[in-house]
């Protein structure tokens, strides 16, 4: 007993140290939502899987050619480009069109939703041969839009190895196909050499979005690149090329580009003139390795700031300063609390910002954001942002915009959406119209059979003075693998607030890598579809099924601007940045705005659409802010009852006949 007492007494300390861990654990441990809650929040969705219809294509590839530098990251350089949108691109008057880009083919398709028919073939866009091209040149996304102003629903390609092209609707067209549209440069210029090819800037574009940015009346566009401009798909060339400088800071790459609208044409010939007002981004915000961003108006002014993701480093948000005919944006950053992580700091962050979203996740009436990471264990493990809004109204953030501070705080971990996966696209949406949002995001990298996280962890944790030059980079070839099973991820609100993922319950768990999401209501039901971008595989439509949905409000916003007549139906000339604030009777608030295209390579279509919950009965009220074609801010209010309606804003809210 004596000699029992003295090896207790020795091992004390152990023992007391131990039972501390123990207890800490125990009280710091996040608290899980249970099977059977699970089961029970899983019963409220359904989505029923439909296959895409692709255009014939000459070219099949699972890999791209790359710079000789390049050659033995072939698998890395060649993991981006599946992107996708859901619009009304037809004039249909549902968003029932898809304009995706598969990297299988280099091909960006437009191509009717499976749920609406085969209302016409499926066709591809070529820049050619109107506008000058080049082998090695590659699509990496496309943004519908009225970039000439007719009513009719355009699209914006972007590209690796060159400047982005618009492809305008003519008036005059007689058939929905390619011939119905008009190649465009973005950037003035003929761009073609001597030899009739693109000789033009070599811009490395991963991201596009559009919005009013000077408060004219005008929708102008974001531009960001990922690469310094240089031959990276040409497998002729040897060098010129260059990698990250850092993991956790890399600036030595493409730039960023703001164009501003200044005047278009429409009929058989089409044009849309924008000049390059890039002074307007702040000098610490013109580099980064761009892969996603987002035009919103988060302070509600109806100037939307702007949200750039950066891979190895720093994201910025940018605070809208603008007057009409001069954009200008000042660099707001978050404020770190005693316990808060430098890398969990808005505007402070080193993590890799691979996908951006707005949503109201708590009915405040203020925008909150979703930013995905590469939180993958045992691999890269970072953490995806949930940065809450925690300003007490618009006008207190607007007070702290002016003092450069961004007052969001990253709640990712407490409500259970931290860790996820190697993220990319997210989107923030009432699926099944219950009244609170859910998170989709894609994830995944390079699917292989030759597990390559131990050689990234390597690089990953190498001095920055190495990570530029491509050659101490270790292998990703075909055939090696990377994050390859991970799936597409489904966060749902549980009753404690927290988020569980709900896709393996509801058959979204493919393993599959996946970059896009798409969002709209193709069939005009009332329940919003997504579609899902898959990086070497067949893009993915789910039709949404859920049972007893909620009561919903759906706005179709439009600007007052005439529609150009043709033989051919007009979508309307969308309301960009037009937001939409909807109360419900116990006060909490609803926020919806016509989206400009959020997100990484996934598109939401033009219509807002804002969930209730079944309990919600009309008439709701209802606030609409926007900028009429002069650039004034309009506002009014109105009593809705729940349905579906849609407004041309003018001077005024006029209901749409």
């Amino acid at each position: 007993m004596t000699a029992t007492f003295g090896w207790l007494r020795k091992q004390l300390a152990g023992i007391v140290a131990l039972v501390l861990v123990l207890g800490l654990f125990l009280v710091a441990r996040l608290p899980s939502v249970s099977a059977a809650e699970q089961d029970k929040l899983a019963e409220q969705f359904r989505f029923t899987p439909m296959t895409i219809a692709l255009p014939a294509a000459t070219k099949s590839q699972s890999i791209r050619t790359v710079n000789k530098e390049y050659e033995h990251i072939a698998a890395w350089i060649s993991s981006v480009g599946a992107a996708i949108a859901i619009n009304d691109i037809s004039g249909s008057g549902k968003p029932n069109d898809l304009c995706l880009v598969d990297p299988r083919s280099d091909q960006v398709v437009i191509t009717p939703a499976p749920d609406s028919g085969p209302r016409y073939a499926p066709f591809a866009l070529d820049p050619a041969p109107a506008l000058p091209t080049w082998d090695y040149m590659a699509p990496m996304g496309c943004v519908p839009g009225d970039y000439n102003e007719d009513g009719r629903t355009d699209i914006l390609a972007y590209y690796w190895g060159r400047t982005p092209v618009l492809f305008l609707q003519k008036a005059d067209a007689t058939k929905f196909d390619a011939s119905a549209f008009q190649p465009t440069e973005l950037v003035p210029g003929s761009h073609r050499g001597a030899d009739g090819k693109y000789n033009g800037p070599l811009w490395n574009t991963d991201s596009v979005t559009i919005g009013d940015f000077d408060g004219d009346g005008h929708v102008d566009i974001f531009v960001g690149n990922y690469f310094p401009d240089s031959r990276v798909l040409d497998p002729n060339a040897d060098g010129g090329i260059t990698l990250n400088q850092s993991m956790s800071h890399a600036e030595n790459s493409g730039a960023k580009y703001v164009y501003r609208w200044t005047g278009a044409t429409a009929g058989a010939n089409p044009s849309a003139k924008f000049v390059d007002a890039s002074q307007g981004i702040p000098e610490t915000a013109r580099l980064g390795w761009t892969l996603a961003s987002s035009a919103t108006d988060v302070d509600g002014d109806s100037l939307p700031e702007l949200y750039i993701a950066n891979d190895f480093g720093h994201d910025h948000f940018l605070y809208n300063k603008s007057t009409p005919g001069h954009i200008e944006f000042g660099e707001v950053t978050g404020v770190r609390g005693i316990d808060d992580p430098k890398s969990k700091v808005l505007g402070h962050d080193s993590f890799k910002g691979m996908g951006v979203d707005f949503g109201d996740l708590n009915h405040d009436g203020l925008y909150d954001l979703f930013v995905s990471n590469i939180t993958t264990s045992w691999g890269i493990e970072e953490s995806n942002f949930q940065f809450m809004n925690r300003a007490k109204d618009n006008a207190d953030l607007t007070r702290q915009f002016k003092d450069g501070v961004a007052p969001f705080h990253d709640d990712s971990a407490e409500k259970g959406t931290a860790w996820s996966g190697w993220g990319w696209d997210v989107k923030i949406q009432d699926f099944n119209n219950s009244g609170e949002n859910q998170i989709a995001q894609a994830t995944g990298f390079v699917k292989g059979q030759v597990n390559r996280w131990p050689n990234l962890q390597e690089i990953a944790t190498a001095h920055d003075g190495l990570l530029s030059n491509p050659f101490w980079w270790p292998n990703a070839r075909a055939g090696d693998d990377i994050g390859g099973d991970q799936t597409l991820h489904f966060f749902v609100k549980s009753p404690d607030g927290r988020y569980v993922d709900l896709a393996p319950k509801l058959g979204l768990a493919v393993p599959v890598p996946t970059r896009g999401i798409a969002v709209g209501d193709t069939d005009g039901d009332g329940l919003p579809e997504f579609a899902v971008a898959r990086q070497w595989e067949q893009p993915i439509f789910y039709h949404n099924d859920s049972p007893n949905p909620g009561k919903f409000l759906q706005l179709k916003l439009f600007t007052d601007a005439p529609v150009a007549p043709g033989p051919l139906p007009a979508a309307g000339p969308p309301a960009i940045g037009a937001e939409v604030t909807v109360t419900g009777p116990d006060g909490r608030k609803y926020l919806g705005r016509v989206d400009g295209s959020s997100g990484e390579a996934g598109r939401r279509s033009f219509d807002v659409q804002i969930g209730l919950g079944p309990k919600v009965s009309g008439p709701l009220n209802v606030h609409l802010q926007w900028r009429d074609r002069t650039g004034q801010l309009r506002t009014q209010d109105l009593k809705l009852a729940p349905g579906q309606y849609s407004y041309q804003l003018g001077t005024q809210a006029k209901e749409a006949k």
